[in-house]
């Protein structure tokens, strides 16, 4: 779908770039705890009287351990939320921008730009393509930096990871009784969250950098 540029607008962005940072950084850290727990259970072993799930419907009392683990869970959980939104509201005004500096059209429309995310399949790419037409298109006699193809790479382990994860551990608990049995795919995937994360503020310096100095 084509756009046509009405007039060349230039949006502030350093400030949104700084709350995406933020963001990522609270993001990675929140993740980086939620494996540090994952860790302490499988140090600690599994009580006695079994999992929390003792299934047909019981559940056995969370011991102080296991209590910690659901708020820095639920904690990792917000801040993610947040950490999307600041995120794409940089890359709203990223974009914008790059129409702006280009006079051009991107390949994708606004809607990709979050519907790019959610729906299956696509989401595997489409995200990546914005942010490159984005850089392209902000610096078009730039490479474009290698840290948007690690990023992206730790991005989509971190989602498939995630993914087959769900299909066995679908609650809190579940994801507690899977650290005291098998650890590893745990901390793989918070392992990728977390260098997602870190990566991603790179990507965003990078590309705000770039906008930047077109501005000036």
């Amino acid at each position: 779908m084509n756009e046509r540029i009405v007039a060349p607008v230039l949006c502030p962005i350093r400030g949104a770039a700084h709350r995406a940072v933020a963001a990522l950084v609270l993001a990675g850290a929140a993740w980086a705890a939620r494996a540090v727990w994952q860790i302490r259970l499988a140090a600690a072993g599994q009580p006695l009287s079994g999992p929390p799930d003792q299934g047909d419907g019981k559940h056995r009392p969370l011991n102080a351990l296991e209590n910690t683990y659901h708020f820095v869970s639920s904690l990792a959980d917000v801040t993610t939320v947040l950490c999307a939104i600041a995120f794409l509201a940089w890359l709203w005004r990223a974009r914008d921008n790059a129409l702006a500096l280009s006079g051009r059209p991107l390949r994708d429309a606004w809607p990709w730009v979050y519907a790019g995310w959610i729906v299956p399949i696509v989401n595997l790419w489409i995200p990546r393509r914005i942010i490159a037409d984005i850089y392209r298109a902000s610096a078009p006699d730039d490479r474009m930096p290698r840290i948007v193809n690690w990023w992206w790479g730790l991005w989509l382990v971190s989602i498939l990871s995630a993914t087959g994860l769900m299909y066995t551990d679908t609650t809190t608990d579940a994801v507690i009784a899977r650290a005291y049995t098998d650890l590893p795919p745990l901390l793989m995937a918070d392992a990728a969250v977390v260098g997602a994360a870190v990566t991603g503020v790179f990507v965003v310096r990078a590309l705000t950098a770039a906008q930047q100095k077109r501005m000036h």
